[in-house]
């Protein structure tokens, strides 16, 4: 079995073991001194990252239930996103900002001066498009510092290994690390992994997961308008790369499957997959130049031959099926009823989840209904309390999985997990050395095109 097999496995038995669920998904550190909050009792926080996931991500911060969390410092490429970030909070949480605007960081180096402002144990918000991930936890291990970071967090090999490392860097030194793959904190989720490992629905053998809705985000994008830059414009657009999200595939499917990885409790170790563009212009007429398809579907498999078929599409008009399901030996699950983790999940006698047939049916504790709020809860519970908690390999595990099988569509090829991990394409190279004058990694043509993915053709990389 391959090693990230393995490490699931001895994460298994640890799981049957503890009383807390949330813990689950923590890494098991070293002992080693304390890294923890100041004196005050006051965790301070800096945003790197002012978007809609970013300023969500601080609101859920400031709003956790173990003591006083303040927001000290803010980072980000574009000025109108720290100040949009900074007025939408500052009306919710005046009282726990504290960003004045010496402390209101612009430009590619805004990173290391807002976590200048932090002291060793305060946390770190990292919440810009994926390339820049590896960049700033580098610095955070560095400083000492605790650290949420959104995901997708790498779409290549070369960042993914670097992530690897860092991730075994900060559990050395007892940082305290999440990652924004809020299924994992689901309490409903919760419920139903430890169902399944108890053997509820018998061994899993197949498991379907879907996202099939209209165009989300900036996942299908024009030509360059020449200004700004074009490297700007590019991370404005950043779901339309995939040097900057791993695209439409890797942003919008890596949730659903994550959290069916979890409920198999392995990592698969191949994929092969398909997928395609129906629609190359929008209602206007204008060509899209972006590198994404609009539907795909991908099947991935374990290391004992269970499958899990993953179907994505962002088609106007088309139906909305965005769930995600078990099957097993002796019976099968609704995962996820309606989005990323939506409650109730459920167990069922048969392989149809028909309502008589139903064995069980998640409820939520109270006050323990919203993931996004129980992910921060539980990384402030472990920082305060000094409890193991890192996300950080998990995080990359999942990400190398889900850009597994956006390579095996894009490429028309059965694709390894060790293959993508160990992959030597690095689609946004120099990264760490960028200004504002920097070019942009991929640069559009005479046409304003954008090399683009060409399964049969282009096999060995993506574009």
């Amino acid at each position: 079995m391959s090693e990230h097999n393995t490490n699931d496995s001895s994460r298994r038995e640890f799981l049957k073991t503890t009383s807390r669920i949330a813990v689950a998904s923590a890494l098991v550190g070293a002992t080693v001194p304390r890294v923890h909050a100041a004196e005050n009792n006051t965790l301070n926080v800096a945003l790197i990252g002012c978007g809609g996931r970013g300023t969500g991500a601080a609101a859920d911060a400031m709003s956790v239930n173990q003591g006083p969390v303040k927001l000290i410092a803010m980072a980000d490429v574009f000025e109108d996103r720290v100040a949009s970030s900074f007025a939408n909070l500052d009306k919710r949480f005046g009282e726990r900002m504290d960003v004045p605007e010496e402390r209101r960081f612009v430009g590619f180096d805004a990173y290391k001066k807002a976590m200048d402002c932090l002291r060793p144990g305060d946390i770190a918000i990292f919440a810009t498009p994926l390339a820049f991930r590896w960049v700033n936890f580098a610095y955070a291990v560095q400083k000492g510092l605790h650290v949420f970071m959104e995901k997708p967090v790498t779409s290549d090999g070369p960042t993914s290994r670097r992530m690897l490392q860092l991730a075994d860097e900060s559990v050395a030194k007892n940082l305290k690390v999440g990652v924004g793959l809020m299924s994992r904190h689901s309490r409903a989720l919760e419920q139903l992994y430890a169902r399944i490992q108890d053997g509820e629905i018998g061994d899993i053998t197949s498991m379907r997961a879907y996202r099939m809705t209209g165009p989300i985000g900036s996942a299908f994008s024009t030509k360059w308008p020449g200004n700004p830059s074009e490297l700007l414009w590019q991370l404005r657009r950043f779901h339309s790369f995939l040097w900057a999200s791993g695209g439409a595939y890797s942003d919008f499917l890596i949730h659903v499957i994550d959290h069916c990885c979890w409920m198999k409790n392995a990592w698969p170790v191949k994929a092969q997959g398909v997928g395609g563009r129906h629609y190359r212009h929008d209602a206007n007429g204008n060509l899209y130049v972006d590198q994404n398809f609009d539907s795909y579907a991908v099947e991935y498999t374990f290391e004992d031959g269970a499958t899990l078929t993953v179907n994505g599409r962002c088609v106007p008009g088309a139906a909305n099926i965005y769930s995600s399901y078990a099957h097993g030996t002796k019976g099968s699950a609704i995962v996820s009823r309606a989005g990323d983790c939506g409650a109730p999940s459920s167990t069922y006698k048969g392989q149809k989840p028909d309502r008589d047939q139903m064995l069980w049916q998640s409820e939520n504790p109270r006050d323990q209904g919203n993931p996004y709020q129980n992910e921060w809860n539980d990384l402030v519970d472990a920082i305060r309390g000094d409890k193991p908690f890192n996300e950080a390999r998990r995080g990359v595990e999942a990400s190398v999985v889900t850009s597994l099988g956006r390579k095996a569509a894009h490429t028309a090829q059965e694709i390894t997990y060790e293959a993508m991990l160990n992959a030597e394409e690095e689609y946004a190279p120099g990264l760490d050395q960028w200004t504002m004058d920097s070019a942009a990694p991929i640069q559009a043509d005479a046409d304003g095109l954008y090399p683009i993915p060409m399964p049969g053709i282009k096999t060995k990389t993506e574009y």
